[in-house]
């Protein structure tokens, strides 16, 4: 007996330990996807655990993309972060100065046994998220382009051309203010992110400055400029449109993507990547680019949105592993053709565009390209490679401040961004230690 009992706690112990050297490497992913988007995210996780037994992704949804790097921050100052954080675009100065708690993409994916090429990934994202001297710092998960979507039986009610979006700003504005006159919706225009499209993407789309030092990409001693008289035009026609409600504000971020998808409102300025809950909401919806101030050149290029996934220092090899293989199944052109096709944000590799280009989607689902060929359209100015505070999510919530205000009426679009470049200007001389 005594030797059958030793033989059976003998056996039990080694397939315990057998059970533990075959347990995967869990790697954290905290991630601020919502609605559709969620899905795909836990449909790419669901896909490369069951693609192999090594490693298993969880991903974590830890709020909105402020709320995500914030969280981060925390987690990394108690020395509990995740392995992967996505980080929406205004976060990449913050994420690039904390010096020591990241660790570069491109050395991940080398130390994990694959190969780096930055070739094979779009040049104006990954540019994006690289340091000066070419080195990619975070891998660029879910990158957009911000677009316009309209209700297409709004535009017929209204009596306007449903196969023809708007082009210029003018053309918006005069739509939406047809729209709300006959009564076919109750809102003529909405816009989700007043700062990533209404600002920065307006400063890009027309080749104006948004600040100087290239934006921020040449330096960290930035002085704003979205106060010039294009901004203080823009916005003053948007705080018109708002005083009967033909525009209505939604929120900081995109919340107000719900007024279109709900009907209440005929035109939408949004990421790409929101298409997937516009397919949901079963609309007949049409595509535009980004509308642009008429002038000569105009328009220029877009400057990416979205977010990229950063990995936090401090992991074990085997983690790292586990991220580089991640990543690498990421970049697979079957898996960057599909998340673009579902979900409408950019496909990260050129192979992954080139393929559905030549599967014919665009021909099939016009529009599709739109986001493409606004950033890729032409070469970027100093004025158009993108805006890079070390920061910008604080900069963004004063601006906010700012618009809300002249939104309630309680100032008028040049006092706003007035007040916005001022305090801006302050914080930003505080952040670098001025």
């Amino acid at each position: 007996m005594k030797i059958a009992f030793a033989s059976v706690l003998s056996t039990a112990a080694s397939l315990l330990m057998a059970s533990s050297a075959l347990a995967a490497t869990e790697i954290s992913w905290w991630h601020a996807m919502t609605g559709a988007n969620n899905e795909v995210v836990d449909q790419l996780a669901k896909e490369f655990n069951e693609s192999q037994s090594d490693y298993k992704i969880v991903p974590v949804f830890k709020g909105t993309y402020p709320e995500t790097l914030n969280a981060g921050i925390a987690a990394f100052r108690a020395k509990q972060p995740p392995a992967i954080m996505q980080v929406f675009d205004a976060g990449s100065g913050v994420m690039m100065g904390a010096q020591g708690a990241i660790v570069p993409v491109a050395d991940v994916l080398e130390k994990g046994g694959f190969k780096f090429d930055k070739a094979q990934y779009l040049p104006g994202i990954v540019a994006y998220y690289s340091k000066p001297d070419g080195t990619m710092l975070s891998f660029p998960y879910n990158s957009s382009s911000p677009i316009l979507y309209y209700n297409k039986d709004v535009f017929e009610k209204a009596g306007l051309n449903a196969d023809t979006p708007p082009k210029t700003w003018g053309e918006v504005f005069e739509a939406a203010k047809k729209i709300k006159s006959s009564g076919a919706a109750n809102c003529g225009f909405t816009s989700t992110w007043l700062t990533w499209i209404q600002t920065e993407n307006f400063a890009a789309w027309n080749n104006l400055s948004y600040g100087s030092n290239e934006n921020g990409l040449g330096g960290t001693d930035v002085k704003l400029a979205f106060n010039a008289e294009p901004f203080v035009k823009h916005f003053q026609s948007i705080a018109d449109l708002a005083k009967d409600g033909t525009f209505r504000y939604g929120g900081r971020t995109s919340e107000a993507k719900q007024l279109f998808t709900s009907g209440e409102c005929g035109i939408l300025t949004e990421s790409s990547g929101g298409l997937g809950d516009i397919i949901k909401s079963g609309m007949k919806y049409g595509i535009g680019q980004l509308p642009y101030v008429e002038g000569e050149g105009r328009p220029q290029n877009t400057i990416p949105g979205g977010a990229s996934l950063w990995v936090f220092a401090g992991k074990s090899d085997a983690e790292y592993k586990g991220v580089a293989t991640f990543f690498n199944f990421l970049s697979q052109t079957k898996i960057q053709a599909r998340l673009h096709q579902v979900s409408g944000y950019m496909p990260v590799t050129m192979a992954a565009y080139e393929e559905t280009k030549k599967s014919g989607f665009y021909e099939k689902n016009p529009g599709r390209e739109t986001p493409l060929l606004q950033m890729m359209g032409k070469p970027p100015t100093e004025n158009s490679k993108g805006v890079r505070l070390v920061n910008l999510p604080q900069v963004r919530d004063i601006m906010n401040e700012e618009f809300e205000s002249m939104l309630a009426g309680k100032q008028d679009a040049k006092a706003a961004l007035d007040k916005a470049v001022e305090r801006g200007n302050a914080a930003i001389q505080q952040a670098i230690g001025k």
